[in-house]
């Protein structure tokens, strides 16, 4: 692929494909398309737009909204003018935004509604820097010198465009592989957020490194539904996506996700192992509350699909007899299952959190496989891939062919390569605290390379707990391990300086109310429901089994059940769904408490 930088990216994939639907979207009750020309117009416009209000090289400009074709051809806009694009959560509280915006020295902020302009009411007085805003929703009809309405925005960018032709391209063809193109600020589970400065050449680096091994080509359909303000959507989903000229669905919310698959009917489809869980549970619940008959053949065809993958997995041949009940198992339940995902997928793509082996070997039984793949905000993100050719559960894959690994003496993961961050903005120490003077990054997860070359994370360096005992336990596997029941939602396991390991776990309430009813047993409140015995029996089934394949003293002992999922907004997870570690031990203290005194 011949580009250096994601604008030249850009130009070429509109050029190439000037008359094809690029992106879809809901409208109404109907979707509608935009083509490449149309894409072309409307960066044009917005660059142009940009650059007659003096922003350029070094500038920021940020965007606040959900997915949509707009964010990305804000985006490509802002890229394509010089500066970089600052990507906000839109789930981010006042505050939150307003050290962004500072920290960032943001000059001008696209908004997706009035509800994020409020957020930014309350601040603007604090963000010296932020000189104007622009609502992309076309109802907004408030405008002032500040707020300026989208369509009014691009009025102003095809005037500059006729007063000053070629003014675009020369932009463009000004950037280079070193300049900033954007700055995502992390999560910040362990402290305060920082700016990752990724360049053209980071980016372009990791798009190319990508594409060659998950082989993705021009006829592919993507669902974007992940946060394009985390960089795994971004680069993989937006990035990728257009650099081969695929077609790309934008979902109308989270939770129409599995409705526009449907309509969508994607060819790949990338997401957090979260929604692997979710469909997983939905599937069993669904066979647990159908007739018997159907259980059965639903069972049966499990056991045939699993028998089948084994066999492939190990390159081994299925012989006549198997391949025949394997035929009849697609026909009769495979073939349903892979209608509900539109029919035409190749397989799932996960990234942003580990994921399990027993959910991986679940969808491959079924046919849809799972491949895993590993990075950070701070390697653009890809370090190591699963591809559909080349892949072994329970590892996230083989580095990039531009990306070198390898493991330090503590066990922590280094990397190296050109897809590895420019640094942290206006923060040197950290920068060079994570960046060593060989210029490998320490991804401060710890993990270990096998002998066929996979990569296997075992936890993150900061989260291994250190019981009273002194023995070190990674508390991720037994997580991952907890969380496979369809019975939980949530799970954090504790014990740094205890004398044994224990767990909070919020129910999957949806689940529990199926299996209560199933059992008779009518329960109208959480409280109650987390008290019952049936239920305390339930969960110590289901704890006792995904104990199984650890040691005794890294087991969870006991735990406690809560009736309230933890929340963004009590800073219990980040915007990218991962569990803030400190700030629930925090807010449950008394609880724990009450785990180890009793």
């Amino acid at each position: 692929m011949k580009f250096k930088t994601v604008s030249e990216l850009f130009t070429n994939t509109v050029t190439e494909y000037s008359s094809k639907e690029l992106y879809y979207y809901k409208k109404g009750s109907d979707w509608s398309s935009i083509n490449g020309k149309t894409i072309l117009y409307t960066v044009t416009d917005i660059t142009n737009a940009l650059i007659s209000k003096s922003v350029s090289k070094n500038t920021k400009v940020g965007i606040l909204s959900t997915n949509s074709p707009k964010w990305a051809m804000i985006d490509y806009g802002i890229i394509c003018s010089g500066s970089a694009t600052v990507s906000i959560y839109p789930t981010l509280i006042p505050s939150q935004i307003s050290y962004i915006v500072n920290d960032s020295g943001l000059k001008a902020l696209f908004l997706e509604n009035e509800d994020q302009l409020a957020k930014i009411i309350k601040i603007w007085e604090d963000c010296t820097s932020l000189e104007f805003v622009v609502m992309m929703n076309d109802s907004f009809d408030s405008e002032t010198d500040k707020i300026i309405k989208f369509s009014t925005f691009l009025d102003v960018g095809m005037k500059y465009g006729n007063e000053n032709p070629k003014s675009f391209e020369k932009s463009c063809s000004s950037i280079t592989e070193s300049d900033l193109l954007t700055l995502i600020y992390t999560s910040g589970t362990t402290g305060t957020p920082k700016g990752v400065m990724l360049t053209h050449g980071n980016l372009t680096a990791n798009i190319k490194a990508t594409l060659e091994a998950q082989q993705f080509e021009k006829n592919e359909i993507f669902l974007s539904f992940l946060p394009l303000s985390h960089v795994f959507e971004r680069m993989c989903g937006h990035f990728c996506a257009f650099a081969i000229g695929a077609t790309t669905y934008y979902a109308e919310n989270m939770e129409s996700v599995v409705d526009n698959m449907k309509i969508a009917r994607p060819t790949r489809l990338i997401s957090v192992p979260r929604l692997y869980e979710k469909i997983h549970a939905k599937i069993i619940t669904g066979i647990e509350r159908a007739p018997k008959l159907k259980k059965i053949i639903f069972l049966w065809a499990l056991s045939v699909g699993k028998q089948v993958s084994s066999l492939k997995y190990s390159n081994k041949s299925v012989n006549v007899f198997l391949n025949m009940k394997y035929k009849i198992a697609e026909k009769l339940i495979f073939d349903k299952v892979k209608h509900t995902f539109g029919g035409r997928l190749k397989n799932f793509i996960s990234g942003g959190a580990p994921l399990s082996s027993k959910l991986a070997d679940f969808f491959q039984s079924l046919g849809l496989l799972i491949v895993e793949g590993y990075g950070l905000t701070e390697t653009s993100p890809i370090i190591t891939a699963n591809t559909a050719k080349n892949y072994k559960f329970g590892t996230v894959g083989m580095p990039l062919s531009n990306v070198e690994i390898r493991i330090a003496e503590d066990g922590e993961i280094l990397a190296k390569g050109p897809n590895v961050m420019k640094g942290y903005y206006n923060k040197v120490e950290e920068t060079n605290l994570a960046i060593d003077v060989d210029g490998w990054f320490h991804t401060g997860d710890i993990g270990e390379i096998d002998d066929d070359g996979y990569l296997k994370i075992t936890d993150r360096k900061k989260s291994l707990i250190v019981t009273s005992g002194g023995k070190n336990i990674a508390p991720a596997p037994l997580e991952n391990s907890i969380l496979n029941s369809i019975y939980v939602e949530q799970c954090l396991v504790i014990g740094d300086g205890k004398n044994f390991i224990s767990a909070l776990i919020v129910p999957n309430y949806e689940s529990l109310k199926n299996y209560l009813k199933r059992n008779n047993i009518d329960l109208n409140s959480r409280e109650a429901m987390i008290e019952h015995k049936s239920v305390l029996n339930l969960f110590d089934k289901e704890i006792s089994e995904s104990m199984i394949n650890f040691s005794k003293f890294e087991r969870v002992k006991k735990y406690k059940l809560l009736t309230d999922l933890w929340t963004l907004e009590n800073e219990e997870i980040t915007p990218s769904m991962k569990v803030v570690r400190k700030k629930v031990i925090s807010n449950y203290s008394n609880i724990i408490e009450e785990i180890y005194n009793d």
